[in-house]
């Protein structure tokens, strides 16, 4: 389901390239989407509550595809969604029991986990030259089009929180609530973020255009 957040000025071009990206794999898998209306919704209604297993086959892939955007490496994000499914099992167990909301619980869970990951990261290249990447995603196709890569490497060099807010915006959907919930921010601090964030961003990206001419 499409949150609609309102920016002023409209979101620049990378913004609609990355929301590109999102509709696309939403399509590609359309059945997971479906399976996934019924998961994140809350309250329930009359339908019985997802188990672990429910959540884990509607939002894994959605989940792994954010956590991308966080940690810019396949291999760790797929690490980085288990560490957060084992969170939610080792908190409410495989029934969820007591858990209201398991989709926003699922964002907060993979937000932490990627942090933990990035400052171990931190802490490993201070003590260790520069190596290069293990490479591309296997899912280019996807992901990792020449011009969705210029996009992720610009928000690899946004302070986490800038891009923690963006991508929970633009991939993930989220209203400014949602995502002030997941990060534990104000919702005043999500919008003051985002700006800030799109300002840096596009003129990250605007220096990149200008120097490959």
């Amino acid at each position: 389901m499409p949150y609609a957040l309102p920016l002023t000025p409209a979101p620049p071009r990378w913004s609609r390239l990355l929301a590109r990206v999102s509709r696309a794999a939403r399509d590609r898998h359309a059945p997971a989407r479906e399976r996934r209306l019924r998961v994140v919704g809350t309250p329930y209604g009359g339908d019985a509550p997802p188990t672990l297993t429910d959540l884990y086959a509607a939002r894994r892939l959605d989940m792994v595809r954010l956590a991308v955007f966080l940690v810019d490496d396949l291999p760790t994000a797929e690490d980085v969604v288990q560490d957060a499914f084992a969170a939610v099992c080792r908190a409410y167990g495989t029934s969820l029991d007591g858990l209201q909301d398991p989709g926003a619980y699922l964002h907060t869970a993979v937000v932490n986990a990627a942090r933990s990951v990035l400052r171990r990261r931190r802490t490993a290249r201070a003590y260790a030259p520069p190596h290069p990447g293990s490479g591309a995603p296997v899912d280019e196709g996807l992901l990792l089009a020449e011009e969705h890569r210029h996009v992720l490497d610009a928000l690899a060099e946004l302070t986490r929180r800038q891009r923690e807010v963006l991508v929970l915006r633009y991939w993930s959907e989220l209203t400014e609530d949602q995502i002030a919930r997941t990060l534990g921010l104000s919702r005043g601090t999500v919008k003051s973020t985002a700006s800030r964030a799109l300002d840096a961003l596009e003129g990250k990206l605007r220096k990149r255009a200008e120097a490959d001419r």
